[in-house]
């Protein structure tokens, strides 16, 4: 039977309704009796004492505002009625506290593609990136023309990866693009790339080849449109037709966990997120990290709130140094386009029981666990450390899952209690935090953790999760990939020309 409410931890002064809560209806917290004054929606939180102005609200055992209004215990405690306690850019101090993991090795593999330089991909693909927006029609033509011939047989697949950049940008914004095109070439994921230019962009052909540094010229081959005379389409084809009988014979290997690595994201946040979904995703994490694997976390300004608990998890003060860059440098960029810092959570966040960006942000951080961090990433940068990395992405889905690919994870591990059917340029996978999402959505969600609240203990279902994402590192596709559901986004800050 499902249970009617959670008090997450034992500091805590609000409960969450894991089912709906009627009006009238006593619930028993602590030895005493709660009636419940008006209806509270499944993943929203209740009272649990009577908080005046200025009281501060706390789950997690962490403040996650303070109330507005006066609210009685019983009350429905939402949006309405709290308000984030976070303002300004703040001082931080480097207190660490480092949990070493007791987690044996179980020495597990799965099976791979063995590339070149040493690295692993869980899939072998052909990939069309283009260097800038105006050739986008050139490279889905392509695509839908190689696999036409192929039928798509011998490669896992084929596909174009459109995007709006590569000219009319200056500064950060070019960089940006030019690092996540070069970081999305010499991916592992991709047995072969058919890199195409235009010829007259700011992202010239001959200086993202340069850009690159070493590549396995015989896995990544460039077309400049403009230097051909006649059917570019045609000469594409030649090109990927090398490609392909070179890709089609690759072969999976067994490769050791160690040699996985993850992008931790959510979107579409409810209650349940940092009760099902989010804690999944921070138990495999730690596993993983333990096996000498590697977890990505970003969503930088959904740190907000929660980022100490982070910074005090970091190996070196150099570490922490970083990470408080990382942080302030986000609260810096929405301060100098004259933004509110702590403009979140969203309108459907909302809906689904977050009231406030600390709230968010606890449930959201919980997907890292509690190894210690690292190491710390720009945009764009590649991962250099196993072990827990942490990101700098804004937390918009689509840009922070392409950095998550981009820096080098393999798959995205995308918790969501609202549902979202997108698909990065990697696996990414989707696990729902409550079972109503993963059955009314079958053909978006790949896992559900909201049994959680079913009885199903995190033991038992970490094994199960494991079980799992091995199938997909060996091959077994995700719902973005059966149906191709896959795009990117790249970060922009600044003017176009």
């Amino acid at each position: 039977m499902t249970t009617q409410y959670l008090k997450i931890n034992p500091a805590d002064n609000v409960a969450v309704a894991i089912a709906e809560l009627p009006e009238g209806e006593t619930i028993q917290v602590d030895g005493q009796t709660i009636t419940v004054k008006q209806t509270v929606p499944a993943g929203h939180k209740v009272a649990l004492t009577s908080f005046a102005v200025n009281d501060h609200v706390v789950k997690y055992g962490y403040s996650i505002g303070h109330a507005i209004v006066a609210i009685e215990a019983g009350e429905w405690v939402n949006e309405k009625k709290i308000k984030t306690n976070l303002e300004g850019v703040l001082d931080y101090e480097y207190q660490p506290k480092l949990v070493q993991l007791d987690i044996p090795n179980r020495n597990l593999t799965f099976k791979g593609y063995k590339r070149k330089n040493g690295e692993v991909g869980i899939r072998n693909e052909i990939w069309i990136i283009p260097t800038v927006g105006c050739v986008n029609g050139i490279i889905n033509q392509l695509a839908e023309d190689l696999r036409s011939e192929t039928g798509g047989n011998g490669v896992d697949a084929i596909v174009a990866f459109p995007h709006n950049y590569g000219c009319s940008q200056l500064g950060d914004d070019h960089e940006n693009t030019r690092k996540i095109l070069r970081d999305m070439v010499l991916h592992p994921n991709a047995g072969g790339v058919l890199v195409v230019g235009l010829g007259c962009e700011n992202n010239q052909p001959a200086a993202f080849r340069e850009f690159l540094g070493d590549y396995d010229t015989e896995r990544v081959l460039f077309m400049e449109t403009q230097k051909i005379a006649g059917d570019e389409l045609e000469e594409g084809m030649k090109l990927l037709r090398q490609l392909y009988d070179k890709v089609s014979e690759d072969v999976r290997e067994d490769v050791p966990l160690s040699s996985l690595r993850v992008g931790l994201k959510c979107g579409g946040s409810d209650g349940f997120s940092g009760i099902t979904a989010n804690p999944l995703l921070g138990v495999f994490s730690d596993f993983l990290v333990a096996q000498g694997g590697t977890s990505v976390l970003t969503e930088v300004p959904e740190m907000f709130g929660a980022e100490t608990i982070l910074m005090n998890r970091c190996g070196t003060p150099d570490l922490f140094d970083k990470t408080v860059h990382l942080v302030n440098d986000f609260k810096e960029y929405f301060i100098k386009n004259n933004q509110p810092v702590y403009e979140n959570p969203s309108p459907g966040n909302k809906a689904g029981g977050i009231s406030t960006l600390e709230e968010k942000s606890l449930g959201c951080t919980q997907k890292c666990g509690a190894a210690v961090v690292h190491d710390v990433l720009k945009y764009g940068d590649r991962i250099k450390t196993n072990g827990l990395n942490l990101l700098s992405a804004p937390g918009n889905d689509l840009v922070a899952s392409t950095a998550l690919g981009a820096a080098g994870c393999h798959m995205v591990l995308f918790t969501t209690g609202r549902g979202t059917p997108f698909g990065s340029f990697v696996p990414t996978m989707k696990i729902s935090t409550n079972s109503t999402l993963a059955a009314n959505k079958p053909l978006w969600i790949d896992f559900n953790a909201g049994v959680l609240l079913e009885g199903v203990s995190m033991d038992e279902l970490k094994e199960r999760f494991i079980e799992y994402i091995l199938k997909v590192a060996n091959g077994e596709k995700v719902n973005t990939e059966k149906k191709n559901f896959r795009e990117i986004s790249i970060f922009k800050t600044g003017v176009t020309l």
